[in-house]
């Protein structure tokens, strides 16, 4: 939600210039994100100063930008303030003779990745403007994404560019330090009180979430896939404001596409949203074909979307349309998700052994041991979840959209961590949910699988072989001991002689979107 450049123990004074915070000297910012649900705000005491980019909250009018100046007690309790707001946040302070800090809220939504550069600390919700400090590749950081166990912690696939994580301090006087925060409490599973109305606690819950911001439906895009996540916000945020919501979808390909067109046609039609649903055909926008940005050499991270067309254009269609929010049901399977003491399905896919992926080479395969050391430590949210929001976040920031998602509000945490098994297995919360609403054992108990991964088989076959192969021919930086080019070569044989293991084959996609990666940022 801003970039920065902050040089440590500098003397200068901050000013607000209508676009940003920069110090007299002109040698630092802090630029936050222009949009409708951001705000920023600044105080010095005429010694320290802090400066917080956060989320607007509703009902709240935003601050004056201007540096405020305020006496020491005055500017500890602003401070206090600032690293308590309950919405996404991130302030930075300075002092003459100081290392700055920069810490990150619990409520991320953005991104925020680090990178030093000689004397200044440089930072920015997009990575690609920090390429030119890309460094090599993190053996470690690169094993958890190529066998998709992905981690939550400061390490990103550059070894020059770091993450800052939720509720860590990274502190800069010449190298820079991150500190990750305490554990976050949780709560465990409980017995329901008799007559307890468990449905009724999940839309005031909603609610609450909603509510925390400044929604306008008249901008606002909700996704509703079909999905029992998005269709529990959505459907609820149309029950609230009667023929205002828009909606928005990504339509799969395979056999779940027929059943999911008559699924969000009953829920269209059952509730009262506006009439306008923006959809996307992902089979009219494969993922890797020569329009897509990551294969055209576009400075698209790794940690992006990697369906990144369909979801690029569904972007920009939401935008063509007014949209300035969207609304996701992203963190609704972490909400109710079991604990591997709680499932042995899940147990076993916690040790689940993936080594046997043939184009890991030498160093990632080195590498797999170590893949839970230094991560951070439990969060608010779900670890999976929070990597997920920094997945979706990029591509709708620079399309000038703000994501919201309900599921990871605090209390909606709660709520799902209290509830017992039979309400969580199988999102029977939400299934019961939209079962109340009068929707049909089809939308509410599909039957097929709605999924990309048909997809992905396609737009692997089609277009992602071919990378392969020009990659094998032309070289890569992950041939260098972290794909073995022998293995991936054996692999991409197979395709098109061996029946399409999806659980094997698919994680190819990953590959190229590294690979695409690897060569565009070094």
């Amino acid at each position: 939600m801003l970039d920065l450049a902050l040089t440590p123990y500098a003397a200068a004074d901050w000013s607000w210039t209508g676009t940003a915070y920069a110090t007299s000297d002109r040698s630092g910012h802090v630029t936050p994100f222009t949009h409708p649900m951001t705000e920023q705000c600044a105080a010095t005491d005429g010694d320290r100063t802090l400066i917080t980019v956060r989320e607007r909250l509703a009902d709240q009018a935003p601050p004056e930008p201007a540096v405020q100046a305020l006496a020491p007690d005055a500017y500890d309790r602003a401070r206090a303030a600032a690293l308590a707001h309950p919405a996404d946040h991130v302030t930075v302070e300075t002092r003459p003779g100081c290392p700055v800090t920069v810490t990150a809220g619990a409520a991320r939504t953005t991104p925020l990745y680090l990178a030093a550069d000689g004397g200044t600390l440089r930072g920015s919700w997009d990575m690609a403007r920090l390429k030119e400090h890309a460094g090599g590749l993190s053996p470690r950081e690169t094993a958890r994404l190529l066998v998709y166990q992905p981690r939550y912690g400061t390490e990103t696939m550059f070894t020059g560019i770091r993450r800052l994580t939720e509720r860590a301090t990274a502190t800069f006087g010449g190298a820079l330090h991150i500190r990750y925060p305490d554990p976050a409490l949780h709560a465990a599973p409980r017995n329901i009180t008799p007559g307890a109305d468990v449905l009724a606690a999940l839309t005031a819950t909603i609610d609450a979430a909603l509510d925390l911001r400044s929604l306008d439906p008249a901008t606002t895009v909700f996704h509703l896939t079909g999905g029992l996540d998005s269709g529990t916000i959505a459907t609820r945020a149309a029950c609230r404001w009667p023929g205002q919501v828009t909606t928005a979808a990504l339509l799969v390909t395979g056999p779940g596409r027929p059943q999911q067109d008559r699924r969000r046609a009953q829920i269209l039609a059952s509730l009262p949203f506006s009439g306008t649903d923006l959809t996307v055909d992902c089979a009219d926008v494969p993922p890797l074909n020569r329009d897509c940005p990551r294969v055209r050499g576009a400075l698209i991270s790794p940690y992006e979307e990697p369906l990144f067309l369909p979801f690029a254009k569904l972007t920009g269609l939401a935008r063509q349309h007014g949209g300035r929010v969207l609304v996701t049901g992203l963190g609704g399977d972490e909400m109710v998700a079991l604990s591997p003491e709680e499932s042995d399905i899940v147990a076993g896919m916690v040790a689940r052994i993936t080594g046997r992926l043939p184009w890991l080479g030498p160093d990632a395969r080195a590498a797999l041991p170590y893949t839970d050391d230094a991560v951070a430590p439990p969060a608010q949210v779900n670890a999976i979840t929070l990597l997920s929001l920094e997945t979706s976040a990029p591509p709708l920031l620079r399309e000038g959209i703000w994501p919201v998602h309900p599921f990871t509000h605090p209390a909606m945490i709660r709520l799902g961590e209290q509830l017992p098994v039979d309400w969580r297995e199988f999102k029977n919360l939400q299934r019961r949910q939209m079962k109340s609403l009068g929707l049909s054992h089809d939308v509410c108990n599909p039957v097929e699988r709605e999924s990309f991964a048909w997809l992905v088989e396609d737009s692997l076959k089609t277009y992602g072989v071919p990378i392969l192969k020009r990659m094998l021919d032309r070289g890569s930086p992950l041939f260098d001991g972290l794909v073995d080019p022998d293995g991936l070569k054996a692999t991409i044989a197979e395709i098109g002689r061996k029946p399409w293991d999806e659980e094997f084959h698919a994680k190819l996609l990953q590959v190229v979107d590294m690979h695409l990666a690897a060569v565009a940022y070094l």
